[in-house]
């Protein structure tokens, strides 16, 4: 994630690696409002002109097709820039733009510039403004995953909906036992074969009360099914994903198994995209918001921005620091796939953040703003060791 400079010669774009001398490069900048059936279009030349709306066309690889053809053929083959909000459509907008040669940018909805005053939202004023920002470059272009990546996102994002199908349907049972003056013992194990057996047997003075129980009973079952079976996919899809042996660097870190370093990696992708873990903190929203002004600082809770199912995996994965730094032989055989390099920065996150969760206790700071904090430092070594292990990992892909 390069860093904007006024006198730079060049733009980078995260959708694109193509050098072009600077932004009148782009024949023109087309912004795109993007719904489930159309799409709305404006046109913007370089220069000082206004934008101008094309009207609207279907949502359909013809019609997006037809619309290339016909803007490439006006401006004699140049360039275009196109520019749309990422949303609920995904990416296929961009592959399909992307693969005509021109550039396409999916821009983060929350970075947009908006005026005080506005008040009036239309398709059409939107694909104006998407085409009026492009040409100007006020827009903040998201990282793109590729086919493989989105496939693996949507893996582990499937396997944590059904987590938490899982958690609402054993709440829901939990709730209607309880309802019925029935309590499972405090000290004991839930959700094993013991509690089904306790659970089952309950007895209760309508016929149909004893349908409902068991009907929440298979439920409960049905969802837990569902959360194996994925998790078993997951296992079988990391040996063919390209991005196994940073999982298996990851995996050395202490908190981080199997499960959390995938989806980290499905959620982030190749994290040595970002120059710094300070830029992989902030996008990750774990540092502090700020309202400063003149003398006066003010720093409130973390921002959240950006991407929340790699930030409460981070967080879960935090919590195992509150314990003293040692090599376990659990922590030592789940680390043995990893590279030396992997292992050495695992150790000096274990030092580091074990000791940085002690400190904090004893000053007195809330135990849950202390996880957070430790996660945002976790992010850190995550970094250090995806930097470790990408050049290889590009390597391999190079020679095969």
């Amino acid at each position: 994630m390069n860093e904007f400079k006024p006198d730079a010669s060049r733009i980078d774009t995260v959708s694109a690696s193509l050098e072009l001398p600077g932004q009148e490069c782009y024949a023109a900048y087309v912004g795109l409002d993007v719904h489930k059936e159309t799409i709305a279009v404006a046109l913007a030349e370089p220069g000082r002109q206004e934008p101008r709306s094309e009207g609207e066309i279907a949502n359909r690889p013809k019609s997006i097709e037809k619309l290339v053809r016909r803007l490439s053929e006006r401006f004699g083959g140049g360039v275009l820039q196109f520019v749309y909000e990422a949303g609920p459509c995904g990416y296929g907008l961009y592959h399909q733009l992307a693969g005509t040669g021109h550039i396409c940018e999916v821009v983060a909805p929350s970075r947009i510039p908006k005026a005080a005053a506005e008040r009036i939202k239309t398709d059409r004023r939107d694909a104006l403004k998407l085409a009026r920002l492009a040409r100007s470059g006020d827009l903040t272009p998201v990282w793109v995953p590729g086919p493989e990546q989105e496939a693996m996102r949507d893996l582990t994002r499937a396997r944590g909906d059904m987590k938490s199908q899982e958690r609402k349907a054993r709440q829901q049972l939990s709730a209607f036992v309880l309802r019925h003056g029935h309590a499972w013992p405090a000290g004991k194990k839930r959700w094993t074969q013991a509690h089904y057996t306790w659970l089952e047997s309950l007895k209760f003075a309508h016929d149909w009360q004893q349908v409902v129980l068991q009907e929440y009973v298979d439920a409960v079952k049905a969802a837990t099914q569902r959360v194996a079976d994925l998790r078993a996919q997951m296992e079988r899809a990391l040996a063919q994903w390209s991005l196994a042996p940073v999982v298996e660097a990851l995996v050395a870190l202490r908190g981080v198994d199997t499960l959390a370093a995938m989806v980290l990696l499905a959620e982030l992708g190749d994290i040595s995209r970002f120059d710094s873990p300070r830029q992989l903190m902030a996008f990750l929203g774990l540092v502090p918001s700020e309202h400063s002004s003149g003398g006066r600082r003010r720093q409130g809770g973390i921002t959240l921005t950006s991407n929340g199912h790699a930030r409460r995996m981070l967080v879960e994965s935090a919590w195992s620091y509150r314990f003293p730094a040692r090599q376990t032989k659990h922590l030592k055989r789940k680390a043995a796939p990893a590279s030396e390099a992997a292992k050495g920065i695992a150790w000096q996150a274990q030092k580091r953040l074990c000791g940085r969760y002690r400190d904090l206790i004893q000053a007195g700071k809330n135990s849950k703003l202390v996880c957070v904090a430790i996660a945002r430092e976790l992010a850190g070594f995550i970094w250090a060791i995806v930097r470790e292990e990408m050049p290889r990992v590009r390597g391999a892909a190079n020679a095969g």
